[in-house]
């Protein structure tokens, strides 16, 4: 053979061995990011308890809902518990952060919106210390000044030439991407679509996180919208329903669509008088918990 033939040769044996999966290997269950509620398995070694999960690590999962369904607060709720672990507003959620970082990009809004959605999550969190948080609005300007292909510029060396600006070295946790659909210039467009929910999948893998993105459900449908929302029901770990609550007019309902594991027991949330979103049926103090910012100095 000759040398480029030997190289091809190596390079396909590397990715055979790759992409074994070895049948007699030992492996643990996967990393939870976010959770509701436990699970006990049996197995060959004793019964387990595991975390129901939300998302784990290595995957993503997307919300749909239809417009004005609190999309954005229930981002918020999450985002919270997860910098958390747990708090007030999110019940029984729990996030496992383990010292990672929490990235979100909000590609629908200005910063004084951005702002208040962010300053929502830390508000929420209930601790003096948020750690590693990175905040990123107004994708779609920059995104238009610098690529005709949105999600080509997104993961683009302009975007993340700097991994510390975006991506973090070994300490990737819950990526919230809040519209998703703004990373392609048509739902519809195949090619776009296919190529975007097959960036979030790399992403996912390459840099240990969960991705969370937010798509809207169609009109008068529960399918999320386009081509788009067809390959993300795909080849998502979690498919997350949100639908206004028929009985209690101001509740929000949270119901596990589809899930490759467990799926997580429904519940509801709402907005309380300080605006903050809040999981219903639990009994809390909004202001119990509430840390008073670092520059703010009470009267």
């Amino acid at each position: 053979m000759t040398e480029e033939q030997t190289t091809q040769q190596m390079l396909m044996e590397l990715i055979k061995e790759e992409c074994t999966i070895d049948t007699t290997e030992v492996l643990e269950y996967p990393p939870t990011a976010l959770s509701l509620g436990e699970k006990t398995i049996q197995t060959k070694g004793g019964d387990i308890t595991i975390p129901i999960p939300i998302g784990t690590y290595g995957n993503f999962s997307f919300v749909q809902a239809p417009p004005k369904t609190k999309k954005t607060f229930f981002a918020s709720l999450l985002a919270s518990v997860y910098l958390s672990g747990g708090n007030n507003f999110g019940g029984k959620l729990k996030g496992h952060r383990e010292g990672r970082c929490l990235i979100h990009f909000d590609t629908e809004q200005g910063h004084w919106h951005s702002q208040r959605v962010f300053k929502r999550v830390i508000d929420m969190a209930n601790v003096k210390d948020v750690g590693c948080f990175h905040k990123t609005p107004m994708l779609i300007k920059k995104m238009y000044e610098k690529h005709p292909n949105k999600i080509n510029w997104f993961a683009s060396k302009e975007r993340i030439k700097h991994k510390k600006d975006v991506w973090y070295k070994d300490k990737n946790g819950l990526v919230v991407i809040d519209g998703v659909a703004d990373l392609v210039s048509d739902v519809n467009n195949l090619e776009e679509s296919n190529l975007c929910v097959q960036k979030i999948m790399e992403w996912s893998a390459k840099y240990n996180c969960h991705i969370m993105t937010v798509i809207h459900s169609n009109y008068g449908s529960d399918k999320p919208t386009g081509h788009l929302g067809s390959f993300l029901e795909k080849k998502t770990e979690t498919q997350i329903q949100l639908e206004a609550n028929t009985v209690n007019k101001e509740w929000v309902t949270v119901s596990c669509k589809r899930s490759r594991g467990y799926a997580f027991e429904t519940f509801s949330f709402s907005i309380n008088e300080f605006g903050l979103p809040f999981v219903v049926g639990e009994i809390y103090d909004p202001l119990e918990y509430f840390v008073v910012p670092k520059n703010k100095i009470l009267e």
